[in-house]
């Protein structure tokens, strides 16, 4: 539905005092309507899909409705079918969204950033501890994980992104020099170990985890003989 705002017709000099009323009512009614068309032609799916990702972290998947978000978007229930067909169109692309951002984008950036490795596995380690983005980004994979105990759509996302980023992490052991069945064993402990760190973020300074990240790196690089023998 198109709203379309009129221009007020002209007083006549007979009408001059009503008229004044309306004029000054007029702009403000005009702005209004105005507004309301700028807010709903600036809203794109991406700005649903943001909207709902948050009300998931806050709320919870109960809470993710159209007309939760609508009120929280300012716009009107019908803005919503503009650009999905129902709910479940809308918490396919939430999931689609977070694991292109989670998983697609962070293995690719991550792939290119270093030519090395061994500076791929540094990276891939610090990544728990990248301030804000990381607490964000540790807040809507716990909202997700949780979503995805009750719900199979999500559990095959979550399931998903756990594989390809475990298939990454199995690639820099591979890389690095380990055979194919250590490589994985190694990848499954690393992505362990930052899954953990995004639970316990709280647990122990900036510097004890540090530390456990710079011991993590040596264990991880640690040939299998070395290790058994170190814990004898």
């Amino acid at each position: 539905m198109v709203f379309i705002s009129l221009p007020p017709t002209p007083p006549s000099r007979s009408q001059a005092p009503a008229p004044l009323r309306r004029t000054r009512a007029a702009p403000a009614a005009a702005a209004a309507v105005e507004g309301g068309e700028a807010v709903r032609a600036s809203l794109t799916p991406a700005s649903w899909i943001e909207a709902a990702t948050t009300v998931l972290v806050d709320q919870g998947i109960d809470h993710v409705r159209v007309d939760v978000l609508a009120g929280e978007l300012g716009v009107t229930r019908g803005s919503f079918y503009w650009h999905f067909r129902d709910r479940e169109d809308l918490l396919r692309r939430v999931l689609q969204a977070w694991s292109e951002r989670s998983t697609a984008q962070l293995t690719r950036r991550l792939a290119t950033a270093h030519a090395q490795p061994r500076e791929q596995l540094r990276d891939v380690i610090s990544l728990p501890f990248r301030g804000r983005a990381a607490a964000k980004a540790a807040r809507i994979e716990l909202a997700i994980r949780a979503w995805a105990r009750r719900d199979e759509l999500a559990r095959q996302a979550v399931d998903a992104a756990d594989a390809a980023r475990i298939g990454y992490h199995r690639e820099i052991f591979t890389a690095l020099g380990f055979a194919e069945p250590e490589a994985q064993q190694r990848a499954f402990l690393l992505y362990g170990y930052e899954v953990a760190e995004s639970l316990l973020h709280r647990q122990g300074t900036a510097a004890q985890r540090q530390a456990r990240a710079a011991f993590v790196e040596q264990l991880m690089l640690q040939p299998l003989a070395a290790a058994a023998t170190g814990a004898r």
